[in-house]
């Protein structure tokens, strides 16, 4: 696998590397060793799917709160996404910065969001579908968020909302 950080620290672009011969392509896209390797959190504690069925569709900003901050390795396995990542932790130089990666089901890449940022997204295909890995349980009590269009963040999304839900329309502005 190919690691290349963004300029939000501890979050990963992951390419992987596949080896090919008539019948198609294998290709890892997971070790413990290499993640450990990179610094990057190797618990797995939930796999989660995400299908979005009309383009435009925008989830996020999503985060869980201590102490049950997670880390996320999302991918894109139907259609194609504009991936976001916010920087939420005070400490960070990179503080309400944000980066934006496209993912789809023909590059196969991946982005690593460490823990204490937040994560959304914006399906750029219909029936855009997700698999996450996550490193910590689902907590409803610490699931929180930020909108999608909170100035703090001038997150540019590049098509036009078309479907939102209700909770992520409603997350509360962002305050330092």
């Amino acid at each position: 696998m190919i690691f290349t950080e963004t300029k939000i620290a501890g979050a990963f672009i992951i390419d992987i590397e596949p080896h090919t011969d008539e019948r198609g392509f294998f290709s890892r896209s997971f070790c413990r060793h290499e993640f450990e390797d990179h610094g990057l959190s190797p618990v797995v504690a939930q796999c989660n799917i995400s299908l979005n069925h009309k383009r435009g569709t925008i989830r996020g900003m999503h985060f869980q709160t201590a102490p049950h901050e997670e880390a996320k390795l999302v991918r894109c396995t139907r259609g194609e996404i504009f991936d976001v990542v916010v920087d939420l932790r005070p400490a960070s130089p990179t503080h309400t910065q944000w980066v934006g990666v496209r993912l789809d089901d023909r590059n196969h890449r991946m982005l690593y969001i460490p823990a204490g940022c937040g994560h959304g997204f914006q399906s750029l295909t219909d029936d855009a579908e997700l698999t996450y890995q996550v490193s910590e349980f689902f907590a409803p009590t610490h699931a929180s968020g930020y909108r999608y269009d909170d100035p703090a963040f001038g997150i540019t999304w590049p098509l036009p909302l078309s479907v939102i839900s209700q909770a992520d329309s409603s997350w509360p502005p962002y305050t330092r």
